[in-house]
């Protein structure tokens, strides 16, 4: 088991009249989540992973896929395991 989560936001862009079978692609890949869509075939898109490179090869899928016409990367994160089972305090503000 890896110690590790990675967490990546993308936007991709589909040819509209793609978007059906790119939304079946990206959500047939484990630890994705379309988030948000719009008619013009943008897709707000997070990956989880327990490494990056599962998570580039999940984009490379993504960006090979026929009717996609880009992937952006917004914003990549990594946590160990062990602060994300961690419990809080939790804190009274008055």
């Amino acid at each position: 088991m890896s110690d590790e989560l990675h967490i990546t936001s993308l936007v991709v862009h589909a040819m509209p009249s793609h978007r059906t079978a790119v939304d079946a692609l990206i959500n047939a890949l484990p630890g994705a989540q379309i988030h948000g869509v719009d008619a013009n075939g943008k897709r707000v898109v997070t990956l989880e992973a327990s490494t990056s490179a599962e998570i580039l090869d999940q984009v490379a899928t993504i960006r090979q896929a026929h009717g996609v016409l880009g992937v952006a990367m917004v914003y990549q994160h990594t946590e160990s395991i062990e602060s994300l089972n961690t419990e809080l305090p939790h804190v009274h503000t008055t």
